[in-house]
């Protein structure tokens, strides 16, 4: 089994930036790839980005590229998903997902390539 623990969700104004980090525990062996998705209110969760442990390139969502940057410590199974000019659609909480294997593309944001969901953390962003 897996575990994550998501942190450092927040309040912010529109232009501002908040690091999220998910920390993962317990047979981390198992894991190929993990990422970030979020849900915003009354919507369907989506993928914003996800990369493999191993420290692949990352992959984004259109709607995050060149906003945010996903990254891992190179120790920890810690990964950082850095949160610059944020948007008010941004809003909605996030969770880190283990991905059941190792995909690439699109596929990869899909809430059904994850196997493992953290409890999420709340990111609000005000206009």
């Amino acid at each position: 089994q897996v575990q994550v623990v998501e942190s450092g969700g927040g309040s912010v104004q529109a232009g501002g930036s908040l690091r999220l980090s998910c920390e993962a525990s317990g047979d981390t062996g198992l894991i190929n790839m993990i990422g970030w998705f979020r849900q915003a209110p009354e919507k369907e969760r989506e993928g914003v980005a996800t990369m493999t442990i191993r420290g692949g390139a990352p992959f984004y969502a259109a709607s995050v590229k060149g906003r945010f940057t996903l990254s891992k410590d190179k120790v920890e199974n810690t990964v950082y998903l850095q949160m610059d000019s944020l948007k008010p659609e941004d809003t909605g909480m996030y969770y880190c997902g283990i991905l059941r294997s190792t995909v690439f593309g699109s596929y990869s944001l899909t809430s059904s390539a994850v196997g493992f969901w953290g409890q999420g953390t709340q990111v609000t962003v005000s206009s």
